[in-house]
This record gives structure tokens, sequence and C-alpha cells, in this order.
């Protein structure tokens, strides 16, 4: 039984709450008194509230995300309703902004905005004591994670410490056996980032904290001596900084051994020399690298304060696709304020010709307190009202162009980013009767249009190999390719990454056979990546 539980529901169970181990590191004399409970979207809430209650705690903190938000508020209401004296504390991105227009912020009993690590124990230590504070909304200070004089700056309804607050403490030792060996295990040198970009909570932060480089790279050797093989950073912009860009890379190169796999995000137009080398060295499958475009539109990147450069960027890819074994997943967003259909197509023809691995077609979201909110009048935006906060509709992109968009992020996941067809797709633009290749956008959505219908406007619950078949299907009737050539392809498809090949297709594929095929899954790093569940949801960034 603890007093204390601080709890959340992760998107997964792969992933790991970075957040609570922040918490429970920084617990001080209350650390015994304190234990972690981590749940998952896909659980009954009111089993959730069993367990939770089941510990017997006098406080409860819950951290509130955007892929979350729903089942917590959900779930801090159960609480109150059957233990009303039970004191729940919330906090997280989700409930640090517009706390007057969310009942779970009514319903808890305090809500702490920003960055929690140090404010919650200072809360227990005042609920315990018997002196609780006056105020439900507590805005946190921002956390340092070095001694230091001098203080950062405040915000206007943060009152100023008697003395600067201490650094926090690292969380790493944790992480349990468990948690090295099947899930993620996020890590950071640095919190912040030096950007304005309007879409993201991350243009609120203050300027970027390192942590201090001996202290980060003395925590991280333990990891690896323990088996720690994926290592997710969750820095916003891990190459800012060269020499600790450097330092990072070099210490893991150092210590490298077959199976580690390292995720970065990383600014597209920043790539010096001294990375490159680095960078080059390592083994194919061994880094990720998060690389957000979000838009190739110039006029809609300064209208978000989004500063890019987009020929560097272009030379970069390049570099990395043609001199390194980095695994490159690239992001684009449909819905910003003045982006068109057309002007998005641009965007993603262009990106697919620099050759990512892997390309996230999001939707943009309003996230609460993000400066987006700003253009909702001018551009005619509108979004769901409930999370994630969806975009519907511009004075630019209509319902019903979203709508396709919706499908067609969709679709290309798992055809496009699945590495289940990675020679085939290519196929829907590269037309026997084109001279040439078409447009990838609008070849891959008139195909989006066809499968929907085709699936009677499913996009869920579909069988990979009636997936191989559809496509077959459209390659031949609609796209002009002959069926022993496309049948090839896609069988050679699922060959390369150890599938088993569709019945209907095997006759393509006279020289494969059961015996030579693996059924162990794809290879690296597609299988880490849908195992990590790291490549996908953006929307659901570890805090």
């Amino acid at each position: 039984m603890s007093e204390i539980i601080l709890a959340t529901l992760n998107a997964r169970y792969a992933h790991s709450s970075f957040a609570l181990r922040y918490l429970l590191a920084n617990m001080a004399e209350l650390q015994g008194r304190a234990a972690i409970l981590e749940f998952d979207i896909s659980q009954r809430v009111i089993d959730v509230a069993e367990s939770i209650l089941a510990a017997k705690p006098r406080i409860v903190g819950i951290g509130v995300y955007v892929w979350n938000a729903d089942p917590s508020a959900q779930l801090v209401a159960l609480l109150k309703k059957i233990q009303p004296d039970l004191t729940v504390i919330i906090g997280g991105p989700e409930v640090s902004h517009e706390t007057d227009q969310q009942d779970i912020c009514a319903t808890a009993d305090y809500v702490i905005t920003g960055e929690a690590d140090l404010a919650f124990v200072g809360l227990c230590r005042q609920l315990l004591d018997g002196t609780p504070p006056t105020h439900k909304i507590i805005p946190a200070e921002p956390p340092v994670f070095e001694e230091s004089k001098k203080l950062l700056p405040l915000a206007a309804d943060r009152v100023k410490p008697a003395k600067p607050a201490p650094p926090i403490v690292l969380p790493y030792d944790l992480y349990t056996d468990e948690d090295i060996a099947h899930r993620v295990i996020y890590v950071e040198a640095s919190r912040g980032c030096p950007f304005k970009c309007e879409f993201c909570l991350s243009s609120l932060d203050v300027p970027v904290r390192n942590v201090p480089l001996e202290h980060f790279l003395a925590a991280m050797q333990p990891l690896l001596d323990r088996g720690a093989r994926h290592l997710k950073f969750v820095d916003r912009t891990f190459n800012l900084n060269l020499n600790v860009g450097r330092s990072i890379l070099r210490f893991f190169l150092d210590r490298y051994r077959p199976g580690l796999f390292l995720h970065f995000e990383m600014i597209p137009d920043r790539l010096p020399d001294g990375l490159r080398e680095l960078i080059s060295q390592f083994p194919p499958a061994s880094l990720q690298f998060e690389v957000g475009i979000q838009t190739f539109n110039e006029q809609v990147a300064d209208r978000i304060n989004r500063r890019q450069d987009n020929t560097k960027v272009e030379e970069n890819f390049r570099f990395l696709r043609q001199s390194t074994g980095v695994h490159i997943h690239a992001d684009l967003i449909a819905g910003l304020p003045g982006e068109t259909m057309e002007s998005f197509a641009t965007g993603f023809d262009r990106l697919i010709d620099l050759g990512p691995q892997e390309i996230q077609v999001g939707i943009l979201k309003r996230l609460r307190g993000a400066p987006i909110s700003r253009h909702d009048q001018p551009w005619a935006m509108a979004y769901t009202p409930y999370a994630p906060y969806e975009i519907l509709r511009t004075s630019t992109m209509d319902f019903m162009e979203l709508q396709r968009m919706r499908r067609f992020s969709r679709y290309w996941d798992l055809v496009g980013n699945s590495g289940n067809f990675v020679e085939s797709v290519k196929l829907l633009w590269q037309r026997p009767h084109a001279g040439g290749n078409e447009s990838p956008f609008v070849s891959f959505m008139a195909f989006t249009d066809w499968l929907f219908d085709r699936l009677g406007q499913r996009t869920h619950g579909i069988a990979l190999h009636k997936l191989a078949e559809h496509l077959f299907e459209y390659l031949t009737q609609r796209c002009g390719h002959r069926a022993p050539s496309a049948g090839r392809t896609i069988a050679e498809d699922f060959r390369r990454v150890g599938r088993e090949i569709p019945d209907a297709l095997r006759l393509y594929a006279p020289a494969l056979n059961r015996s030579t095929e693996s059924v162990s899954g794809p290879s690296l790093p597609a299988r880490q990546a849908k195992h990590l569940g790291i490549t996908t949801d953006q929307a659901a960034k570890p805090q």
C-alpha cells in the first residue's frame, strides 16, 4: 500500500511514462511512501480506478495528455465519485492551459501547470502536513538540471521563491528490468526548444536547458549495462548544440552492440560536418531521425513562425540517404493555415523525391495553449471539440478534403510506412503508359479513394494479405501494370521483410516457396518500430 500513487494512461503498453519516473525520482523523503501505477488507454477506466483504489492511497497524481484526455477525465470523475475524500492532483500538457474550460480541472482537487518535477512533491508535503494550499491551480517553476544562483524568468502568475530551486534528480534508475526488456526507454539531454512554431507547445517553453553532459552520460552507462538497447531521446532539438550532439553520438558509438537503436528528433536544416562524420559511422538500422518538415510551403511556414532552409533540408536528406544507414521518419502536417490540397501535394511529392523511409502525414491538432489558435478567424479554422482536437476545415481546405486527407494518412501508414510494400508502392506512380513518374500524391490519393470504396468505407481492421490483393488488383486493373511484374514486386516485398506471401500472389513468384520464407516478422528497423510504437503516433509525445 502507498499513500501516494502516481498514475497515467499510456497510449500503449510499450510506452513508459517518463514523467511519472521523474516525479518519483524527485519525491525526496516521500519516495518510500509513493509508487507508480501505469495503465494504457485500451483498459476499462473502471478497472483502472479499481487498481488505484486497491492501493488505498491518500493522494493520486494523474498525468494528462492529448491522447488520454477523455479517459483521464472519466478516471478523475470516477475516483472522486467513489472516494470523495481522496485528493486527486492532475498535471501534464493537456491541463497546463485553458484550465477554466476543462471539466477535469473542475473535478480534480489540484491542477499543477507546467513542469511538475518539483512542484508535485512540494504540494504533497503541504497536504500530508495538514497545510493545503488555498489555490487550486498551481503554476510550477521550470526546474533546472544543475545548481545555479541565477533564476529562470518567471511568468506573471508565478511567485518568486525565497531561494533557487534545487536541481532535479534524473530518473533512469527507476526503469525496471521489465521496462528495459519490453518498453521504450525515454531519455533526455535537454528540455525546451529555441523555435516558435505555432502548432507546437514547445513554442511556449523557456529557453533550452541542457542536462550537464557528464551527469547525463553517467546515467546512460548503467542503462546500457542492464541491457537497454532501444532509447528514444525526447529532446526537441537534438542537433542544436554541436558539441553536445557529438559527445552523445561518440558515447554510444564507442559502446555500440548489435541491437542498439537510438531515436532522435532533429532540426532538419542543421547537420554540420562534425555530426555527419559520426552519424556515418553507425551501422544501418541503429539510428532513427525524426525530421519535422511539416510544410514546404514557405508562405505557410512564415505564417506559423517556422524557420527552415529548405535547400539545406534537401542537402541533409540526400547525405543521410546516400552516405548513412539512418532510418528517416519525416513529418508533414495537413491543415495548416493557408495550405491547400495542391500545395500539400507539392510538398509531399518533394519529400518522396528525397527518399525518407517513412512519411508521417499528420492532421493539424489544436493543442491547448498552442499559438496556432490566433489563425482561427483569419483562416476560418474549426477543430473537433474533443481530443485530439483535429482540424475540421479551413478557408483553403474544406471538410471533405480533410476527410480524404485522413484516409490518405491512414492508408499511407498501411502501405507506404509499414515496410511491407517498399517497392510495390512506387508502382502506383510509376505507370507504364505515363512515360515516367506521375505525382506520388495524386496517384496515392486516387488509390485511397478507390480502396475506401473497395473496402466498404473501412479504414481499420484490414488484413495484410487482403491489402496486398487489393493493391495488386489496383495496379493491374487501374494502373496498367502487367500481372506478372506487379505480382512479383509485391511478392518480393513480402519476402524481403520475412512475411509469408499471400496465396493469391504465389504463382507470380515461382522461385519462392515456404521453406525459404521466414515468419519472424519485419527486419530492423521496421520490427523495432512496430514493437516500440515510436514511429507513427507524433501527437503522443512523451513528457
